[in-house]
Formats: structure tokens, sequence, C-alpha cells
């Protein structure tokens, strides 16, 4: 492999979701060198489209020369850019390399991410995740980590050394939001700001609930009847949702764990809703897991380095006639 300059761009990564994209430039180290954050998931694009997108991108940071480009999440999906179909799980970090999606660009070739499939009586799928969870893999084959990735579905993901073994999606993010925008639930109105001071305490006490042994769909309504019986104020009634969602995902995630005798999770994603997690996981009585905040960066190096993206000089990346492929 040639030596790169760890000072100048060697790869261009993105995470290409519905609603927003993040883009990096990472030096030959993997370090960052650039950061780039809009909402222009695959559902929010101007005119002219992802090329559109993907050129404002290059524009901005002026790279003199072409580097390899490596996307995950949905800009693979049915509706994205180039449909990469998923592999099956267990899968390891080089199947994901060597199962990359390519898109032809004017500034070169896109490489996509597979996103996973776990097929059974229940199908469950992910994209984007794999690569947050490769970024926090070992090298040590005989590592097992639990990997949660809150978010709009959350994920709990194992994962033995650099292979993600078995996944499960949890539509907490996506409940919350229905319930709060459409169902009585979101239908209190109140004057007050919440004081941040309490939200937490509110938080808690709809955490607790996962304890109660009362089914989720029976403890729901209680979003409205504690607000009724003057036991919760108006402002709070979200904070005391989320932790109804939040704890029954995080009770039933480790019910399931503590069956294997698994080891307490890691914490991957935005570190504000990680805290949160980390809130409801203590308040639940379990250890609270270890925060690694936004992994798809380091997730996009690696696959990147499996891959042999970065073994490509610019030269590799034109065919014999200057055209770039």
């Amino acid at each position: 492999m040639k030596s790169l300059d760890p000072a100048k761009p060697a790869l261009l990564g993105l995470d290409w979701g519905t609603s927003s994209l993040r883009a990096w430039l990472l030096d030959a180290q993997g370090i960052i060198l650039h950061t780039h954050h809009a909402r222009q998931g695959i559902l929010h694009l101007p005119d002219g489209g992802f090329a559109q997108v993907l050129s404002d991108i290059l524009a901005q940071w002026r790279l003199n020369d072409p580097v390899p480009m490596l996307a995950c999440g949905m800009v693979g999906s049915i509706n994205g850019w180039r449909e990469v179909s998923y592999l099956p799980c267990p899968a390891s970090l080089c199947q994901l390399a060597d199962g990359l999606g390519l898109q032809p660009t004017a500034h070169g070739m896109l490489h996509i991410v597979p996103g996973l499939l776990k097929d059974g009586s229940l199908p469950d799928v992910m994209r984007g995740e794999e690569t947050q969870i490769v970024g926090i893999m070992g090298t040590d084959g005989n590592s097992h980590h639990t990997v949660v990735l809150p978010g709009t579905h959350s994920k709990w993901a194992q994962v033995q050394g650099q292979i993600i073994t078995e996944f499960r999606t949890f539509m907490t993010g996506e409940l919350f939001a229905v319930l709060m925008r459409h169902s009585i639930l979101g239908r209190l109105p109140s004057t007050a700001p919440p004081d941040d001071g309490y939200r937490d305490e509110a938080f808690a006490m709809g955490v607790r609930t996962a304890q109660s042994g009362i089914p989720l769909a029976g403890r729901l309504f209680s979003a409205r009847t504690v607000v009724l019986r003057n036991r919760l104020e108006r402002a709070y009634t979200a904070d005391y949702l989320s932790g109804l969602l939040i704890g029954e995902e995080i009770h039933a995630g480790m019910a399931a764990l503590e069956a294997t005798q698994h080891a307490t999770p890691v914490l991957v994603g935005e570190r504000a809703l990680c805290q949160r997690y980390r809130l409801a996981f203590t308040v639940l009585g379990h250890p609270p897991p270890s925060i690694a905040g936004n992994t798809a960066p380091a997730g996009l190096f690696r696959l990147a380095c499996a891959a042999h993206l970065l073994d490509r000089t610019p030269s590799h990346l034109h065919d014999q006639k200057g055209a770039v492929i």
C-alpha cells in the first residue's frame, strides 16, 4: 500500500439517512478533518437530488484531488440513490466490506455499505447502524459486546469480535413521535415551560413503570391520567411518556441479556439521547452503560480500509481517457 500523507484528505465518509446527512473528510489515519451536517436526507433532497448534494459538499471543501467515497444508511435503500441488497446476519466486517454497492458519480465511484437482514419468523433489518457497530468493534475475536443504538428505531446488537451475530429493533423513538403528535396523550397543553431540574424526575417516574408487571399497552394511558390526578404537571407529559417507552425497551432488552449472561451494553449515538438511556438503566437498577458517542466515522474508515479503498492513488480513480470512474 502506498504511504499516504496523514495531513491530506484520504476518504469522504457519509452517513446518509432518511431525514439528515452527515459527512466527514478523513485523513489516512482516520482523523476527521472536516464535518458537514445538513437536513438533506433521502426524503429532503434539493433540486438536483443526490448528485447535487454530493457536488455541493465537495465544492465546499475544495478538494484538489478526488478521494474514495463511502456512504452508509438509507442512501442504499430501495428509496436511496442505489439499492444495495441486505447481507444476512451474522455478518463480519470483511463481509460488509466485500458487499459494498457501487454508484457512479461525476466525482468518482460512490461505494455504499449494505444493510443487514435477520430472517426468521419475525424478520428484522438495519441500515446505517451496522457501520456504527463496526466503529466500536474490538480486535479480539473472543470479545463479546452488546451495543445499544438509541434512535427512531433503536437497535440492540450482539457483537463477537468483528462479527455482528444478532440484533433486535425497538420502535421507541417513532412510537414517541406518533403518540405525541397523533394521540390524546399529546393533547394536554401547558403554558408553563418545563423546569429542566424536574424533567429527569418525570422521566424516571415513567421509567419505573416498566417494573410494574403491567404490559406497555396498559400503561401508556397513564401519561394522561397522572396529569388528571395531579401527580404530574402537564409540562412534563412528554418526559413521562419518553420514560414509559425507553423504560420498556431497556426492561425487555436487559431481560434477554440476563438470560444469556451478557455484559452491560455500550451506548452508541447522539450523546444527549444516550445520557437519557443511561439514566433509565440506573433507574431500573442496572449498572450505567458507557457512552461511545457517534462511531459512524470510525466505522466508515474501518470499512474503507477493509475494502482497500485507501490503497488507491488518485490516478486509480480515472480510466485511461481521463474520465472519472
